[in-house]
C-alpha cells in the first residue's frame, strides 16, 4: 500500500503498484532503474531508464518533468536516495515514488522484463 514516511520526499510504493501505475498511465510515468549496468543487464523492468546512483545529480537533467518518476533498484535503498536527490533538484515530491520491493521482485512476479541493454 502506497505510504509516505514523515520527512521523506517520496512515495514508497510495492512492485504490484508500480505495475498498475505502468498500466494505467503509461504515458505519465516514467520507471526508473539506478542499479549498476551490470545488474541492469542481467533484468530489469521493461521500459526502464538507467541511471545509476552515483549518476543521478550529474544527468538530473534526463529525468523527464511532469511525470511520475518511479525508482527502482535492488532493495529500495538505492531507489529512495535517488528519490531524495531529485527532490533536493526541485522535483515535486507528489511525482517521485520508491519502488521498496526492487527489481528481483518484479521478476520474480513475471511483470514484463528486458534483458540486456534494451529498455
Amino acid at each position: 500500500m502506497a505510504r509516505q514516511e514523515p520527512g521523506e520526499p517520496f512515495v514508497r510504493i510495492s512492485v504490484e503498484e508500480a505495475y498498475r501505475m505502468l498500466q494505467q498511465e503509461r504515458d505519465r510515468v516514467a520507471i526508473i532503474d539506478v542499479r549498476t549496468p551490470e545488474e541492469y543487464q542481467k533484468g530489469h523492468v521493461k521500459g526502464a531508464h538507467l541511471l545509476p546512483v552515483d549518476q543521478v545529480l550529474e544527468r538530473i537533467g534526463e529525468l523527464p518533468k511532469g511525470k511520475k518518476l518511479l525508482f527502482i533498484c535492488q532493495a529500495g535503498q538505492r531507489s529512495a536516495l535517488a528519490a531524495e536527490m531529485a527532490a533536493a533538484m526541485g522535483f515535486p515530491p507528489e511525482l517521485l515514488y520508491n519502488v521498496e520491493d526492487g527489481t528481483p521482485a518484479w521478476i520474480e512476479r513475471n511483470y514484463p522484463t528486458s534483458y540486456g541493454d534494451t529498455p
